[in-house]
């Protein structure tokens, strides 16, 4: 095991799990199941951004932390590991296909130069539906880790599948995760999801690093008040639970949904997720 992920049972001797009595069920994750990035690439820090349910915005708040990064003049890059419903390269205008050499494979890069790799980027067809079982997805996401040429990277973003299933896993047990982004939205339900989210991130020894609120509230265009569509917000609350300690609040905003729609997110204006930027930032 690692130094980092000791058992915290009694009786282990922290050193392998194997012939421990503990395997299996003592939650930390072996040193040898982290699969090393290609040499080609020295990427400093990795982030999930994991929600417990689909449909609650974790696409785009991977796209805007990349750009807030970029436009801070990090060198930020994007991994989709969303595979059955990648959205990203279209929220970045991508319609050119990722290349390869028969070793590795080469990201497609936005405008302004991040480096981003998604299963649409191969497809012929992006309408195509992609009808794999778990551990095929699974292995394509660690190949998007291990033969993508990503390059001198102070971050990558991982855009992680919803839930807890197979490719989140994957994610937490092959790729070295220094933290995870939590996306979820304003309705009283969410606080379970948000908790099995956050549960998945403890059993695996990952830091959450902020909780995001997609959708918390519409403004005003006239009179500027915020209104809340789906309720009053329960992020501060859902945050204190399970000791969160940075929080972010995304509007539904007709500017920012337009931007992802045509393939413009990189010219987004708004300030909503500046502070955790800066808590990445002191990583």
């Amino acid at each position: 095991m690692s130094e980092n992920s000791k058992c915290s049972e009694s009786g282990c001797s922290h050193e392998s799990c194997e012939g421990c009595e503990h395997s299996g069920s003592c939650s930390q994750k072996p040193a040898d199941l982290i699969a090393k990035t290609n040499g080609l690439n020295t990427i400093k820090k990795v982030i999930g951004v994991v929600s417990g349910k689909g449909g609650v915005g974790k696409s785009l708040v991977t796209a805007l932390m990349s750009v807030l990064m970029s436009r801070r003049s990090h060198a930020v890059g994007i991994l989709d590991a969303d595979i059955t419903g990648p959205s990203i390269p279209k929220m970045f205008g991508l319609n050119e296909r990722a290349g390869g050499d028969g070793t590795y494979i080469y990201p497609v890069k936005t405008n302004t130069g991040i480096p981003v790799m998604s299963l649409n980027l191969l497809l012929e067809n992006v309408t195509d539906p992609v009808l794999w079982r778990g551990p095929m997805i699974a292995g394509v996401v660690k190949q998007f880790w291990t033969d993508v040429i990503w390059g001198n990277l102070e971050l990558l973003l991982i855009d992680m599948p919803p839930g807890t299933g197979d490719v989140a896993l994957t994610v937490f047990q092959s790729i070295p995760l220094d933290g995870i982004i939590v996306v979820t939205s304003p309705q009283e339900l969410v606080s379970m999801i948000v908790g099995k989210a956050v549960k998945m991130a403890n059993m695996m020894n990952v830091p959450v690093l902020g909780l995001v609120e997609n959708m918390s509230y519409v403004e005003c265009p006239d009179c500027g008040k915020k209104i809340s569509v789906f309720g009053d917000s329960h992020i501060t609350e859902t945050a204190a639970q399970y000791g969160i300690e940075n929080v972010a609040q995304l509007p539904m905003n007709p500017a920012l949904a337009s931007a992802s729609d045509h393939g413009m997110i990189e010219q987004f204006e708004g300030e909503w997720l500046d502070a955790l930027v800066t808590k990445i930032e002191s990583l």
